[in-house]
């Protein structure tokens, strides 16, 4: 049997594209998203496992279930770090040459507390059981219970898709059979405060077959926005319920909340067709992506609330950009772009993870960002855990670290999918696909590629592709390429932005997307870096480091020279990615003062400087110091 992934929309499901078995897709070679997968697997997982023990979130489910004394430790959601963590695993051993077995004893213990905690209604929810056994469901606003029951139902999905294995779902369905009872048709009208069990009640209902459970996601999401979670300080905005899904004019609020409940909307979609909810997605999605997103796919841009601001109220500075965030943001576009097969949803899952996303994290997998800035002044204040100037191991608030395990583990499953006899690709990245009878005669196709650093994309099949059509992705950000089918020039016209190269006897395809150094701006509403510049080379957003530039030139005195060319540097040998070099100067000094008199434009003094740039997602792995991803050109 093939195993299907984190999303797996059933037959007959309103998509225009169906992912491949999560199995049939294999990253290979020393590619980012491989070694990305390799260094998740032999570090990330391990160090998350150590860290739930050391925060606490182990010991409190041992304390429900009467296994020890003491008190919670932790934020209200504690157990959804050891849901994710579960899932993270379970994808993995899904993962072909994954590496999950190491994990068994610790996943069959877990599994085992978790039985031992549950309550004989199903109840399960450590923080209420240990701290106020009196008050379950009494604040769905902060309370989180029905966002816990939502990740613990999504780690039982993936065990159960990828190794058979249902007691962790089992233990999941008790505690949403309580949740039904009371919340479903004829209960308490009212919804969590952060969303996230939408999502995961539609995937259980393609597991199971049941379809009160995609009725109860129904129920929720219809329930949502008449302001039943009460009066808060952040306001009924933050927590989506200000106004009905239906008829929402686009995104606000915490920007998680915002993702994961249209991750679930589409979800919902998906399986019932209601034409109103994918005209909600698309003005979600438009005003997100046309108004309140950073240049490297982050979002919210405030710190107070995690939330989105106005339109174009993106300060690089103060950008919250929280990892979650940029996570949902692959979630809900990966969800597009199955309902639409188009490309540009395809495109924001391309910015948001070799960006936003891979920046979160060291190359060692172990040390982690909550906010993502896009600029750290050179004497900032780096100490506050939530914007720190470093990474660090943990956090008291720990949601980012799990869920990028979580995702990376499925990686493979964002790659390629099928549709009506053909194959498209996503992202690209060294590897093999098991085209499982897309292809006709040919059943492996083998691509070879160093993207993102560079734009060669070679696919060979096993025998000829005689299946519909592949289609191959060609990024927004792509101004020329080349096609060549069977080792001959082929000419083929871009199609919500995909080549499409019809399957008649197709051995070998090999696409290059030039991929030069271009400067780019903001949209003049942008106030925050008007005058500035950021580099970018294809997918890859690049920043300044305080660690590249010379003497004493200090980061906020350095102006690029917008009309000279930037151009490809040497591959930096600790960080292994190349750099780019960018010409500019040092910023001619002033009297001092905090505001002195305009007198017209000031040219910058002295001679030109050449500096290089890194890319976003390798920034703060050397010394401390400044960071800025938007340039002043004057």
């Amino acid at each position: 049997m093939p195993i299907t992934g984190p999303v797996s929309p059933l037959a007959g499901a309103h998509s225009v594209l169906r992912p491949l078995p999560l199995d049939a897709v294999n990253l290979t070679g020393t590619g980012q998203l491989a070694s990305w997968q390799r260094v998740n697997r032999d570090a990330t997982l391990a160090h998350c496992v150590r860290q739930l023990e050391e925060s606490g979130a182990l010991a409190n489910l041992r304390i429900a279930a009467g296994l020890e004394g003491g008190v919670f430790r932790g934020f209200v959601f504690a157990d959804s770090d050891v849901y994710k963590v579960l899932e993270a695993i379970g994808w993995e051993a899904g993962r072909a040459g994954g590496g999950a077995e190491v994990f068994d004893s610790f996943v069959d213990d877990t599994v085992a507390l978790l039985q031992a905690a549950q309550q004989d209604d199903g109840y399960l929810d450590s923080f209420f059981q240990v701290a106020k056994p009196d008050e379950q469901f009494a604040d769905l606003r902060w309370g989180h219970e029905l966002y816990c029951l939502g990740h613990l139902l999504q780690a039982g999905v993936a065990w159960q898709r990828t190794r058979g294995r249902t007691d962790l779902l089992e233990v999941g369905l008790r505690f949403a059979g309580l949740v039904e009872q009371r919340f479903g048709a004829g209960g308490v009208d009212a919804v969590c405060g952060h969303p996230e069990i939408e999502t995961a009640l539609v995937e259980v209902y393609r597991v199971t077959g049941q379809r009160r459970w995609l009725e109860l996601a129904q129920r929720f999401i219809d329930l949502r926005g008449h302001r039943s979670v009460g009066e808060d300080r952040f306001g009924y905005g933050y927590f989506q319920d200000h106004e009905p899904v239906r008829t929402v004019p686009g995104a606000t609020g915490h920007s998680v909340r915002q993702l994961y409940l249209a991750a679930g909307v589409a979800d919902v979609y998906a399986e019932d067709g209601d034409p109103e909810l994918l005209a909600a997605l698309e003005r979600i999605w438009s005003d997100v992506h046309r108004s309140k997103m950073y240049v490297t796919g982050g979002l919210g841009s405030r710190h107070r609330d995690e939330a989105f601001g106005d339109p174009f109220e993106l300060p690089p500075d103060r950008a919250y950009s929280e990892t979650c965030a940029a996570i949902s943001s692959v979630q809900f576009n990966w969800r597009m772009l199955l309902l639409t097969g188009e490309g540009r949803f395809a495109d924001e899952i391309e910015r948001a993870l070799y960006n936003a996303v891979a920046g979160s994290t060291t190359s060692d997998g172990t040390a982690f960002f909550y906010s993502n800035p896009l600029q750290v002044r050179t004497h900032r204040d780096g100490a506050h855990e939530q914007a720190p100037a470093r990474r660090v191991g943990w956090y008291d608030c720990a949601c980012c670290p799990p869920n990028l395990a979580r995702l990376v583990s499925s990686l493979q499953h964002y790659a390629a999918t099928t549709a009506a006899g053909s194959l498209q690709l996503h992202l690209y990245e060294t590897g093999t696909i098991d085209l499982g009878g897309v292809g006709g005669a040919a059943t492996v196709a083998r691509i070879r590629t160093g993207y993102p650093v560079d734009g060669v994309v070679a696919i060979e099949f096993d025998a000829p592709f005689t299946g519909g059509e592949v289609a191959l992705r060609v990024p927004a950000w792509a101004e020329s390429w080349r096609l060549t089918v069977n080792g001959e020039t082929a000419s083929t016209a871009v199609s919500a932005g995909y080549l499409r190269v019809p399957g008649a006897g197709i051995r070998s395809i090999e696409l290059v997307l030039d991929m030069p150094v271009r400067l780019r701006r903001a949209h003049p509403q942008v106030d925050a870096v008007r005058g500035c510049v950021v580099v970018t080379r294809g997918p890859l957003v690049y920043t300044l480091e305080q660690a590249d530039l010379p003497g004493s030139l200090v980061l906020e005195d350095f102006v690029v020279d917008a009309a000279a060319d930037a151009e490809l540097g040497p591959v930096d040998a600790d960080l292994g990615v190349p750099l780019v070099r960018i010409t500019g100067a040092r910023r001619a000094p002033d009297a001092g003062e905090l505001y002195p008199v305009a007198s017209g434009a000031r040219s910058p003094g002295g001679d030109a400087i050449t500096v290089t740039a890194v890319p976003y997602y390798r920034w703060g792995n050397r010394a401390p110091g400044g960071m800025r991803v938007w340039i002043p050109t004057s």
